[in-house]
């Protein structure tokens, strides 16, 4: 149902087992305060990774809630998502930009291209898989393969923390990192779900405030690509952006090299997607397999719409399961009003300066920790589908990817075309597995398991298998 969700009960309350399905709704008011926990949400790494990317966080939000509506008509209204930025991509936008020129409009285009094309080949998946079913993904890319993109996905980004943020300031840096820390783990519930947003703020707040007690910093300046003496932060873009404005929107440039480099986070995409609408299907204890493809579609075309404006790619959250698992609301009504609320923040050119006023320092300390959830998302992988590493063919190709990935290493294809990191590893795990993988089955060597390919057996039945849910989204 994509509208006129029929009234649960009487509209206020939920008997102890109860669900709110995703085409019915409680009253209009209520669904208006799940409306906005989904915004606060998805917020956190919504901006965070435009961020990183060197992306508009507002188009960002903006088109967040452009896609989630795209989302919710093309799957009919039966699954229930948020879509915000993918981390998935940080790797290769940042391989992108060192290529062609860093933070500049040019790279911007290119950038935006390349997953423009990324989110079409995307959607093309989404159709294989609704029209071929879901076997024919789970033998391209079987547990062992998708759980290696995912880990060298999140490890392959070390190197950002370690040469770009961390530098910038330590301190503010670990202190956020360690109040972060504390905020997951020590806070269920609701507060926990938030804890990457509310350790960004506190980082942004302590920087603002190390100014004033200890005056500039001398340290790695991102922006100049020196070490220099400058504030932590600066409100001096803030000041000058109107309240109410569109978006610096670009459009995007395409270029070949650049394409291959983001075309690995599409694994992680359907890994994720898969994933989430199978946790819905799980909690809502309704069969919404036959959506799948549609999901996958719906996520293709939500971001190649973002991009092809200058937004960031989509992606099915994490935290917004976290937030109708505790709500026990799955109404798609909520999404509908969630992404209006978003495309709103990204009408103000004010807030979007703000968020990109957010001190290198605060994003090392946070982004250590999205990365390093990223990466051991693909153990959880493995670990669910009992990936069995004494079988060489699953080890050996997994093991190579991760490290050249998280080198990163670089392979020189010619004077104008390199394959690095994510994208090489990324390469070498899939070619390299299905290699071997022939090979051992033609000579009966592989020592495989007893559930199908790649050498794992089948996650337990009762349990759902959620491969590859962003760290923050």
């Amino acid at each position: 149902m994509v509208a006129g969700w029929t009234k649960h009960g009487d509209g206020r309350t939920l008997a102890p087992g109860e669900v709110v399905k995703p085409g019915e709704r409680l009253s209009w008011p209520r669904m208006v305060g799940f409306g906005a926990q989904h915004v606060i949400a998805m917020f956190g790494a919504t901006f965070v990774f435009p961020l990183v990317m060197g992306l508009d966080p507002n188009v960002a939000i903006m088109f967040s809630g452009v896609a989630t509506i795209l989302f919710l008509l093309i799957v009919q209204g039966k699954v229930p998502s948020y879509l915000g930025t993918s981390a998935s991509f940080v790797g290769g936008v940042l391989a992108i930009r060192a290529i062609f020129g860093g933070d500049t409009p040019e790279a911007d285009a290119i950038v935006t291209g390349a997953i423009l094309v990324a989110g079409l080949v995307l959607a093309l998946i989404g159709v294989a898989m609704h029209v071929l079913g879901v076997q024919v993904i789970n033998r391209v890319f079987p547990p062992v393969v998708t759980g290696a993109v995912v880990m060298l996905i999140g490890f392959g980004l070390a190197y950002v923390v370690a040469d770009v943020y961390w530098p910038q300031d330590q301190w503010i840096a670990l202190i956020t990192m360690t109040v972060t820390f504390l905020i997951i783990v020590l806070f269920r519930g609701f507060v926990g779900r938030i804890g990457i947003l509310l350790g960004l703020v506190i980082g942004f707040v302590l920087s603002w405030l190390a100014d004033r007690v200890f005056g500039d910093i001398t340290a790695f300046n991102a922006t100049a690509g020196k070490v220099d003496t400058h504030p932590r932060v600066s409100f001096e873009a803030v000041a000058q952006a109107d309240w109410i404005g569109l978006p610096g929107m670009h459009w995007p440039a395409f270029e070949f090299s650049a394409v291959l480099l983001v075309l690995p986070a599409v694994i992680a995409l359907v890994a994720e997607n898969v994933g989430h609408v199978k946790a819905v299907g799980e909690m809502t204890g309704t069969d919404v397999n036959p959506s799948m493809g549609r999901a996958i579609i719906g996520d293709g075309v939500a971001t190649a719409v973002a991009s092809a404006a200058g937004g960031s790619p989509t992606t099915t959250y994490a935290e917004n399961i976290g937030v109708m698992a505790a709500t026990r609301v799955y109404s798609t009504a909520a999404y509908y009003i969630a992404a209006v609320i978003a495309i709103l923040f990204g009408l103000c050119p004010k807030f979007g300066a703000l968020v990109a006023a957010t001190p290198g320092g605060v994003l090392g300390g946070i982004t250590v920790i999205l990365y390093g959830m990223i990466g051991l998302l693909g153990a959880k992988i493995w670990v669910e589908n009992r990936v069995d590493f004494a079988d060489p063919v699953n080890m050996v190709p997994v093991g190579a990817g991760i490290i050249l990935a998280i080198g990163p290493v670089e392979q020189v294809i010619s004077e104008d075309f390199r394959i690095s990191g994510i994208a090489l590893g990324t390469i070498v795990v899939l070619g390299g597995y299905h290699l071997l993988r022939a090979i051992a089955d033609r000579r009966g060597t592989g020592v495989g398991g007893d559930g199908g390919p790649g050498g794992t057996t089948t996650a337990h039945p009762k349990r759902p298998v959620d491969p590859g849910r962003e760290a923050a989204g």
